[in-house]
């Protein structure tokens, strides 16, 4: 009997879309679930952004276009990088590439620089899809936990998880699900880490714009030494409300933005072309969409973490960017975060995403989406409390 590939054994299905997709079936079913698992904003892609794509296809703009992409959409990019990230970028046609997704621009860069064997460290919990790009590129994830108390980084955990098959250290900030904003010493000992050990850093920067109180996001690419060894990935889902689109980018030194192109161009050849259109138009157009979103997202944080932590068992610290809440639980009768996300979902109709989705540091914890408006975050909130008062 043929079987699929033995790199596929060791890879599950995305737990975050796996719980999307249920909670779309049960509500298709006519069961009222408020789904607060997803990453996907609840908000329309702003008006300017969609005319443009509209006007492209009207145009005929609906043909390949340079694997790298349309010279409007890198001449942005590399402006936004420049003037609010301070990366280094003085060639934009090499140093950028325009790729389908942001989560595209991550896989390809993992095929494009880890070798089999090769072993690549990343700080958890993270993002659930990173140990799969990891072990698809034929690599193997090293996980860094964090301390649950505040999720810090700790370069000495770092250097004690290094070996020679190290290659490459895989960070996110904003953190998807903590909600953790890397500090400066924190960004600092990732740079020392990996100028002392000659590795490639890929910095996950999706999440960027949507940060609170004060809280300040850093590119590691502009820390001394590190722009030659880090490749940035971002893209326009989350602060756009893109989701749908599929329109992502890296940039980094152009000797490894030619190896990732290589990637690129064989497997999807470029992003799709109107959707580039509608990229300078987000990066050149007016904030106002995205900075209410931020603004709503705040408003959803400042309802959220109270009433959690107003539960009994739960204890929620408040997150410092994204859109997700992490808290944490503990309750008389021991449940693992598959059971309390279950549970949740049975009896209060309500879907999160357990923690151990995102690593063995994230067990104890679930993760709540602010991607619902206040009246249905809320009630959803209630339903979680009316069930907490029978398991604790």
């Amino acid at each position: 009997m043929l079987t699929a590939a033995t790199r596929l054994r060791e890879i599950e299905e995305s737990a975050t879309v796996a719980i999307s997709d249920l909670s779309r079936r049960l509500r298709a079913a006519g069961v009222d679930v408020i789904d607060l698992s997803g990453g996907d904003p609840d908000f329309p892609t702003p008006q300017h952004i969609v005319a443009a794509a509209r006007d492209a296809m009207d145009e005929g703009f609906t043909h390949y276009v340079s694997s790298r992409g349309i010279p409007d959409l890198l001449d942005a990019i590399a402006h936004k990088l420049k003037t609010e990230n301070g990366l280094p970028l003085d060639a934009p046609g090499e140093s950028i590439l325009v790729t389908p997704s942001a989560k595209f621009a991550l896989a390809a860069t993992l095929l494009a620089l880890v070798n089999p064997g090769d072993e690549v460290i990343v700080p958890t919990p993270a993002w659930v899809s990173y140990d799969a790009m990891i072990r698809l590129a034929g690599g193997i994830p090293v996980h860094v936990p964090l301390a649950p108390d505040g999720f810090r980084l700790d370069a000495a955990d770092m250097r004690r998880a290094l070996t020679a098959r190290t290659r490459l250290i895989l960070v996110n900030s904003p953190n998807n699900p903590t909600g953790r904003v890397l500090a400066e010493p924190e960004l600092r000992a990732i740079a020392d880490v990996a100028r002392d050990a000659n590795l490639l850093v890929i910095s996950d920067e999706i999440y960027e714009r949507i940060v609170f109180d004060g809280a300040v996001h850093r590119s590691l690419g502009t820390l001394p030494g590190m722009f030659e060894r880090t490749v940035t990935i971002n893209g326009f889902s989350k602060t756009y409300a893109m989701t749908g689109w599929r329109l992502g980018y890296l940039a980094g030194p152009p000797r490894i933005v030619r190896e990732v192109l290589k990637v690129h161009q064989h497997v999807v050849t470029c992003a799709s072309s109107f959707a580039m259109r509608a990229g300078v138009a987000a990066l050149r157009g007016p904030r106002q969409s995205a900075d209410e979103m931020v603004a709503a997202y705040r408003e959803r944080r400042a309802l959220a973490v109270p009433l959690l932590n107003a539960m009994p068992g739960i204890r929620c610290p408040w997150p410092e960017g994204t859109f997700y809440l992490f808290p944490g639980f503990r309750f008389r009768r021991p449940l693992s975060s598959t059971e309390f996300a279950s549970l949740l979902l049975e009896r209060a109709h309500v879907a999160v995403t357990p923690g151990s989705a995102f690593g063995k540091a994230g067990e104890g914890h679930i993760r709540i989406s602010l991607t619902n408006g206040r009246d249905r975050l809320e009630r959803a909130l209630e339903r979680i409390r009316r069930v907490l008062a029978d398991v604790d």
